[in-house]
């Protein structure tokens, strides 16, 4: 959680809901960046974005060294690091931000192949627009190579929306998430109404079944006025978030799903979680006692058994 922010810079949510009848549209919301200047709302969050980053570089935090000598973790950590990760609730199910009870959930995540657009609101200028759509494709690759899993970069026939958007953009948020995902729930979208600016960036995950746990959609959001590296902080966690690793643990390191802030990119650590939970022995819906066995074996491999 950042300092004095009532609520933790980002925030998952896996939502189950029926699919669409048709495919949603992919057009991104502006074929082509505004020459309109920022609003003062605008400026003083970026100001204020800018402040925090620097604040938390100057503690050491958003490390991009992905751990080192100071961070060792053995396989027993990794698997629990995966339960509290993967399978711990941190919000109930469908309720917005209603925190769960903390219990153990089941297995989410994708079983069709990933198809990323990553799509900007109109005040989103032309040299960010490049940056981001490069840095979201380079990552793609990364993820489906660590997870073995198809994950790329496509504007057709999308199904995990990153949207780029800043607080001029704001009333195009809703009604794009709403052409995104027509069977979104009334309170899952009131989410975005009055996003606080402790919130950075979130991702909403969808199941392809009433209740499921097969993710079949996705949206991130990420909001535009973030400096360099906050913005690629939020891409890396909301990303691989939503592919199924929801949850934050403040146990978990070295790591981007913890709430501390200490490091900014995805780390070995969480592309070993990542491959633990793509490992196809692991199927949605399945429990922790179901799949502690296969954590076991598979994060004993991963690091060389070192307890």
């Amino acid at each position: 959680m950042l300092p004095n922010e009532p609520t933790p810079p980002s925030e998952t949510l896996a939502i189950p809901a029926q699919p669409a009848d048709t495919p949603p549209p992919t057009k991104p919301v502006s074929p082509s960046p505004s020459a309109t200047p920022p609003s003062p709302a605008s400026r003083e969050l970026a100001a204020y974005y800018g402040r925090l980053q620097q604040d938390l570089l100057v503690q050491g935090l958003l490390r991009t060294n992905g751990g080192g000598p100071d961070t060792p973790f053995t396989d027993t950590m990794l698997a629990r690091n995966f339960e509290r990760v993967a399978l711990e609730e941190e919000y109930a199910r469908g309720a917005g931000f209603t925190r769960s009870s903390g219990e153990l959930g089941r297995i989410k995540k994708w079983t069709s192949p990933v198809r990323i657009s990553v799509e900007f609101g109109a005040s989103v200028d032309a040299d960010r627009r490049a940056t981001d759509t490069r840095e979201v494709t380079n990552y793609a690759r990364r993820l489906a190579r660590v997870t073995g899993h198809p994950i790329s970069v496509s504007q057709s026939n999308a199904n995990f929306h990153v949207l780029f958007m800043g607080e001029d953009d704001s009333a195009q948020i809703k009604p794009r998430i709403r052409a995104l995902v027509p069977e979104i729930s009334a309170s899952s979208l009131a989410i975005f109404d009055n996003l606080p600016r402790g919130i950075h960036c979130l991702v909403l995950a969808f199941s392809g079944s009433q209740g499921g746990y097969d993710y079949a959609r996705a949206v991130a959001l990420i909001r535009d006025e973030h400096p360099d590296l906050l913005r690629r902080s939020c891409i890396h966690e909301e990303v691989a978030q939503g592919l199924g690793l929801g949850n934050d643990s403040p146990e978990a390191r070295p790591s981007i799903f913890n709430d501390d802030d200490e490091f900014a990119l995805l780390t070995t650590h969480d592309e070993m979680l990542l491959k633990i939970l793509y490992d196809p022995r692991l199927k949605p819906g399945m429990t922790a006692a179901q799949v502690r066995p296969v954590v076991r074996e598979l994060a004993a491999r991963l690091t060389g058994g070192s307890s």
